[in-house]
């Protein structure tokens, strides 16, 4: 008689617990799925201002080295050698 008892025990137990899951499960995974949700957000947006930021710097560095970087040579490297076809 106390082997039944104790497998009715663990029987009404496993089906509680299945029961308690099946209610509790969806609420615990639409709550990770909102913290991961807003971890993203503000890794994006601590990317995006850092991005904003970078480029302003970039574009000031790149003005003022555009105008030295960019000149054309004054000498003429290299000498025009005429070749001619030979039949």
């Amino acid at each position: 008689m106390g082997f039944l008892k104790t497998l009715l025990i663990i029987l009404l137990v496993y089906f509680l617990l299945r029961i308690i899951w099946r209610l509790l499960a969806p609420r615990l995974f639409q709550y990770a799925v909102k913290k991961t949700e807003d971890r993203f957000k503000e890794a994006f947006e601590r990317a995006n201002t850092n991005q904003q930021s970078t480029n302003t710097r970039a574009k000031d560095i790149d003005s003022k080295t555009a105008q030295n970087q960019y000149k054309k040579p004054k000498e003429q490297v290299g000498e025009y050698i005429d070749f001619e076809e030979i039949e």
